[in-house]
């Protein structure tokens, strides 16, 4: 992104103020008359802010233009410093909404009247609304305009030495999954999946090697190939990303994120209707957050190697689709009855989880739009959490409290298994019962994870939400970055 950031602890005067077309300023609740003697054009704000309630901290913004010769556009809210960073990102999107008419080429932001954490929060959860909204996403519409692109953000009442790096660059890896995610299935078949793949393997000096169905074929992936098979093109396979730090001291532990990439999901034999089926594009969603993960930690350059595994397939409908009651072996002898077609994503993910975790790396997290059940017991605001280290859940839950993408947990006791019990075969792909899919579907991944290496599963039921979420404006949220980032460099979980 190339957008610069200038910083200044001080307040800008009144003269810097008019030759900035958009602000946005944020001061502490209750507001005090001193705090707004200190900003220019306080007395302004004070009036807007008299016409509402009292009560409208962390949910209003105030939105009024200058008395100044740029008519300068301004919105506001007045925060709680223990606002949550939940309801912090939200309102920081819709102070950055306010501004998305006037195509601004530059931005101002003063955060102003908190003690130096507070406001460096603060100032962070605009930066990342701000970064997020101006990321671009693909439009093909023969008559959309051009507009500005921001170019530069001044921000006063902070300086914070870091300059926002980690931010940068978790917008960086969200908007690379969100633009991903969005495109269309005839512009993201598995082999142009590849082919971008390919380009920021360039970019990044990655390491790539790409399983086909030839090679997986080789290694027996049955599971991985049942779903690839009704494919009229032989493009399906694994892709295996390599980072591989540059500092001194580099640390040994590895990292392994791992993401299902089901670039359209027709359901199959088991056909989706018409109303399930729209949208099944971004059911690859789960590989653009593992493959935005793996670009934001690269732009930190983290001191820890980090591999990414992406199932790159279609499930589509055809005479050699894989069908119910059959049983097929994934890549570790396991033999698995086939229930039901549009359980895809733990078939490809299996023989992926499986492959990946004979590498030994330290932790696994896999990341994928895995369950219509997940949906139904959280609905779209957060995402389901599971793992094989039942300890590490407090862990898990706080990482998104406090990065603002928000997870919950569920039970992953062995007595599940009972329900994917087959008569045919080691496991049944799932079950006929409904309820807990997600739990099923956790615990037959679960089984494909070797060397019992540390593992976990976020189920992205997230992924997508009408009108965004948390500090994201568009309905596709990439959900999960900014989660990990939070998980590795502030829980120290790897």
């Amino acid at each position: 992104m190339n957008i610069k950031l200038q910083q200044q602890a001080n307040l800008p005067g009144k003269q810097q103020v008019d030759k900035i077309t958009n602000w946005i300023l944020i001061l502490p609740f209750p507001l005090k008359t001193a705090v707004l003697k200190q900003v220019p054009y306080g007395d302004i704000l004070q009036a807007r802010r008299k016409r509402l309630d009292n009560n409208t901290a962390d949910k209003s913004a105030v939105k009024f233009d200058l008395p100044n010769k740029t008519g300068s556009h301004v919105s506001s809210a007045c925060i709680k410093p223990d606002i949550s960073t939940f309801n912090l990102l939200t309102l920081a999107r819709k102070l950055v909404a306010a501004h998305h008419d006037h195509h601004a080429k530059e931005l101002g932001i003063i955060v102003h009247g908190f003690n130096t954490k507070t406001a460096e929060r603060m100032a962070e959860a605009l930066l990342a609304a701000i970064l997020a909204a101006v990321a671009e996403m693909p439009k093909f519409k023969e008559k959309e305009k051009s507009r500005a692109k921001l170019q530069k953000i001044y921000q006063y009442g902070i300086n914070a030495a870091h300059g926002y790096k980690r931010t940068f660059a978790e917008a960086e890896g969200n908007a690379l999954a969100r633009s991903l995610s969005m495109l269309p299935p005839n512009m993201l078949t598995p082999a142009d999946y590849l082919g971008c793949i390919r380009q920021l393997v360039k970019e990044n000096k990655w390491k790539l090697e790409f399983y086909d169905v030839k090679a997986l074929t080789r290694k027996k992936a049955g599971a991985f190939l049942a779903v690839a098979q009704g494919s009229p093109t032989e493009d399906a396979g694994i892709v295996r990303l390599s980072y591989t730090p540059t500092a001194k001291i580099a640390r040994r532990d590895k990292l392994t994120l791992v993401g299902k990439g089901i670039c359209y999901d027709t359901g199959g034999t088991n056909l989706k209707p018409a109303n399930s089926m729209f949208g099944m594009h971004e059911d690859m969603q789960g590989s653009a957050v593992a493959l935005g993960t793996l670009l934001a930690l690269t732009k930190l350059k983290v001191n820890f190697p980090v591999e990414c595994w992406m199932a790159l397939a279609m499930n589509h409908i055809g005479p050699k689709s894989y069908k119910p009651n059959d049983v097929v072996t994934a890549s570790d002898g396991t033999t698995i009855e086939v229930v039901h077609t549009d359980a895809e994503g733990r078939m490809v993910l299996a023989d992926t989880l499986a492959m990946a975790s004979k590498e030994n790396p330290k932790l696994i997290i896999d990341y994928a739009t895995l369950t219509g059940a997940c949906v139904y017991s959280l609905g779209t605001a957060y995402s389901g959490i599971f793992t094989n280290k039942e300890e590490l859940l407090p862990t898990l839950i706080a990482a998104g409290r406090d990065s603002g993408e928000r997870v919950w947990s569920f039970p992953l006791d062995e007595d599940y298994d009972k329900m994917l019990e087959s008569d045919i075969a080691d496991i049944k792909q799932c079950s006929r019962e409904s309820g807990v899919d997600h739990i099923l579907a956790s615990r037959f991944l679960m089984r494909f994870v070797k060397n019992n290496v540390k593992w976990i599963h976020i189920d992205l039921s997230s992924s997508t939400r009408k009108g965004g979420l948390a500090h994201i404006p568009t309905n596709t949220t990439g959900f999960g970055i900014r989660y990990t980032l939070n998980l590795l460099l502030d829980k120290k979980i790897l």
